[in-house]
């Protein structure tokens, strides 16, 4: 759970610098072409498929529209091609940082501006309790056993959405709970998670100051309010569990 702000570098090397290991290609075919029915079928399919996918989230740091991401597509093509390039790489290599933070902002602005009406909402809700931090914490159902310490280690199954209701994260799907230490982790978890009781499941919704801040994370936008589903299914010593 860590910040994705420096990450545009990552975006600008893989977008700038494939066309150093690619061979030339011949004449380009749609996605479609690509791969037939539009969906990758082979594993060496699969395998580019999720690299783009891995791109894309380092380049939503820059919030692009249709017509910017159809020129990222194309100075990408180029330089994996081998293409002469309609621009030179330099000139706009130390303007790249400029242009992340300030759509990271913008972005930012907006995505805490959608929230508001969300949040007083959620606290409105039946059973909603809203911390002088800003979190509304909901338990959805009660818990018996142990109550957890900020400092402790605990072994929780969550779910992470977003506020149309994307799923980001689910420990659920991958079949496996996951072990935390409270004091590292996002301000919403440290606060919201020692509210809970182990056999307890509540619903977290943390503003964005409470989680990843205007800088956001991977598939989480600056600015994003983030709304959790927690299972505390165990509390552990600190020393029973390593971080993760």
């Amino acid at each position: 759970m860590n910040s994705r702000m420096s990450s545009w570098a990552g975006a600008a090397v893989m977008l700038f610098t494939l066309g150093g290991c690619a061979s030339q290609q011949g004449a380009q075919k749609t996605p479609s072409e690509v791969l037939g029915k539009g969906e990758p079928q082979s594993e060496e399919q699969k395998m580019f498929y999720a690299l783009g996918l891995l791109m894309g989230q380092q380049a939503e740091v820059f919030d692009m529209s249709p017509a910017e991401l159809e020129s990222l597509q194309a100075g990408l093509r180029a330089q994996v091609t081998g293409e002469k390039p309609a621009v030179e790489i330099e000139p706009y290599r130390s303007k790249l940082p400029e242009l992340a933070r300030a759509r990271t902002a913008i972005r930012a602005e907006k995505e805490k501006e959608k929230a508001k009406g969300f949040l007083e909402q959620a606290a409105k809700e039946e059973g909603a309790v809203r911390t002088e931090s800003g979190l509304i914490y909901k338990s959805l159902t009660e818990g018996t056993g142990a109550q957890p310490d900020p400092r402790d280690t605990v072994k929780v199954h969550y779910r992470g959405t977003l506020l149309d209701g994307k799923e980001f994260d689910s420990s659920y799907k991958r079949n496996e709970p996951m072990q935390i230490p409270l004091n590292g982790v996002i301000k919403c978890w440290t606060e919201g998670v020692p509210m809970m009781k182990v056999g307890g499941k509540a619903r977290l919704v943390c503003p964005s100051d409470l989680a990843y801040g205007d800088r956001g994370t991977p598939g989480i936008p600056g600015g994003a309010t983030l709304v959790f589903e927690v299972e505390l299914l165990e509390v552990m010593q600190e020393n029973e569990a390593p971080a993760e």
